[in-house]
């Protein structure tokens, strides 16, 4: 609930937090922060169609197995959907792959063996997907591990990946 309680203080952004993880619900009550405990793979039936602004997933489409159904359910409660991911392209995860050993970094920090990660996709993968989907890729974002906004080929040199995307 870190990041829905700074978006709250620092935006005056209210909502709800959703997780699976019973600690981690347990962990947004002292911050404040209003929260559901439900699996996200399986819809947020709970939610009526346009019921916020904004759907927000932050580092974990890569951990889920439902893709396609979470962006679409996403879109039907929200205007917007905020997605961040980690992008297996990225210059130094493919050194790691050429060197023979799956990438860890700060942003895939998990050895091959004990990862939540379910898919490693690139930006170009992702786009691929939202065309095929018919969503709009309304903008994007792609920085570098120190943070900076990269600009110049993100699919090589962007290690992380934020999309607003929408309804055409």
């Amino acid at each position: 609930g870190r990041r829905l309680r700074d978006l709250g203080e620092t935006r005056s952004i209210t909502g709800y937090g959703v997780d699976i993880d019973h600690e981690s619900v347990l962990g947004c009550i002292p911050n404040g922060i209003d929260v559901i405990q439900i699996d996200i793979e399986g819809g947020l039936s709970g939610f009526e169609d346009g019921a916020f602004s904004h759907a927000i997933i932050s580092q974990a489409l890569q951990a889920m197995h439902s893709t396609e159904r979470i962006l679409g359910e996403m879109l039907r409660v929200a205007d917007d959907a905020i997605v961040s991911f980690p992008n297996f392209a990225y210059r130094v995860n493919r050194e790691a792959i050429a060197a023979g050993h799956m990438p860890v970094s700060e942003d895939l920090p998990y050895e091959w063996y004990d990862t939540p990660n379910v898919r490693f996709f690139t930006i170009v993968d992702f786009e691929a997907l939202c065309a095929k989907l018919g969503i709009a890729i309304r903008e994007r974002l792609a920085f570098d591990v120190y943070g900076h906004p990269v600009a110049d080929d993100p699919n090589l040199n962007g290690s992380l990946a934020f999309y607003r995307l929408g309804r055409p």
